[in-house]
């Protein structure tokens, strides 16, 4: 594309980025959101609002949940009444069945109707999606007031098969609808793939993509707009939620996005750390719980996990629990306590002696007395039982260290605690400055490479 741009473009169009994060399977709210955020983008003049891949059913739909499939196309159709009234079109993701198979759709909502409809080709082998979806045809664009717009659905541009049948058929502009999961520097490796696809296709591309834990994995969000020069016209953040407008104008060589603004993305440790905080308010806030309860050590990875929660909840919605099965754990609950009670959350210390002791005494007529791993083993698995009927009397979800991000070993919990002590993500609900102490950040971590990292419920 040439870099002079001479003459005044014939048309402009402004197309709306929602970066939000869905519910698995909760139709009503996801429909709700899109209902907030297409007022939020009408109200800025927005023509078009691009969703996430499955934005509606909120991600895969297991085992082809007919219920759910009926009422998001059901969903689909109210949606599309509403846009013979005033505001934006709608461009969104959900399952779709056509002709008896079932489809990872991108549906246009213009005018009170479907207008139009694109299904991915591209399903990864071995995949979870081959179980459930079938692929769509080669597609062609889709006509948007004047425009031809190519919808290649997530995986479609991973090759350049689907962008360059887009290309030939007359696209003018890429919409990507994408649910990629987080992985640590993933950015660089979908920036590469896209700017693969935009100089194969001499086409701009923006890729919307989708936010939020589901079980164990993040999306961390991270939407973009590329124009046909490779020039990065618009970067949303990483792990926010944002609707964003992308204003758009025809020149003799083509569409281009006006340069808007570029958040910088959190990458490395700052990522990790992020996703783990995302990860966990996920687990907790789609599950319907009111909050966490975690048992607490004065050791770095329990106080890892607590600064985790907290960040991710609040103080009042964590629980800590010092669970204790012998008399020098007098002085570890002591500083248990002065970290819990520096994050403002409430910490109990629960002694296990008595209930192992009863299990014992039932055991002991039938096996003989216990070795001492067994005896470990017994109090590990009565604390484990306490935890989850404290959170189920809460009406709350047990944390544990384990999840999407187990991989951290000693090193690396060093690492995030440093951070921590430092800095915290956007949004997050702890305290500012250091948290965790110093001597925690001093002391030899003795746990083995591959023990859990931050927390997940």
């Amino acid at each position: 594309m040439s870099s002079t741009l001479s003459s005044a473009p014939a048309d402009q169009l402004l197309i709306a980025i929602a970066q939000l994060n869905p519910v698995a399977g909760d139709i009503a709210g996801n429909v709700r959101r899109v209902r907030e955020a297409r007022a939020l983008a009408g109200g800025q003049g927005a023509e078009l609002l691009v969703f996430p891949e499955l934005f509606l059913s909120g991600g895969l739909p297991r085992d082809r949940a007919p219920d759910l499939i009926a009422a998001c196309r059901r969903a689909v159709e109210e949606l599309a009444r509403e846009t013979g009234e005033d505001g934006p079109a709608l461009l969104i993701g959900a399952p779709w069945d056509e002709g008896g198979r079932l489809y990872n759709a991108a549906l246009l909502l213009e005018g009170g109707a479907v207008a139009a409809s694109r299904f991915k080709v591209e399903l990864p082998e071995g995949g979870a999606e081959r179980c459930v979806f079938t692929p769509g045809p080669m597609p062609g664009p889709m006509a948007f007031r004047g425009v031809r717009l190519g919808v290649p659905v997530g995986d479609d541009i991973a090759a350049p098969d689907v962008a360059e049948c887009l290309m030939e058929t007359g696209a003018e502009i890429l919409l990507v609808p994408s649910a990629s999961a987080y992985q640590r520097d993933a950015q660089d490796a979908r920036l590469n793939r896209v700017v693969a696809r935009v100089v194969e296709s001499g086409l701009p591309l923006a890729f919307v993509n989708g936010l939020g834990g589901q079980g164990e994995v993040v999306f961390d969000g991270s939407s973009f707009v590329l124009n046909a020069d490779r020039a990065l016209a618009v970067q949303l953040p990483n792990f926010q939620e944002r609707v964003r407008i992308t204003r758009w104008e025809r020149w003799a060589d083509g569409w281009r996005c006006e340069e808007g603004a570029r958040a910088p993305l959190l990458a490395g440790d700052e990522a990790d750390y992020a996703a783990g905080v995302l990860s966990l308010r996920d687990r907790v806030e789609k599950s319907g719980v009111r909050g966490a309860v975690l048992a607490l050590s004065a050791d770095l990875a329990s106080a890892l996990a607590l600064v985790t929660a907290v960040d991710a909840l609040g103080p009042e919605r964590v629980r800590a629990v010092a669970l204790s099965s012998d008399a020098p754990s007098a002085e570890a609950f002591t500083d248990a306590a002065a970290l819990a009670g520096a994050l403002g959350v409430r910490v109990d210390r629960v002694p296990l002696d008595p209930a192992v002791a009863a299990l014992e005494a039932l055991l002991t007529p039938l096996v003989g007395p216990a070795e001492a791993d067994a005896a470990a083993a017994l109090a590990s698995g009565v604390g484990g039982a306490l935890l989850t009927a404290l959170a189920d009397r809460l009406g709350a979800r047990v944390v544990t260290h384990g999840g999407a991000l187990s991989q951290f070993d000693a090193t690396r919990r060093h690492a995030l605690a440093a951070l921590r002590n430092r800095w915290k993500p956007a949004g997050a609900l702890g305290p500012e400055g250091p948290v965790i102490p110093a001597r925690l950040l001093a002391a030899t971590d003795a746990e083995p490479a591959g023990a859990d990292g931050p927390p997940s419920a």
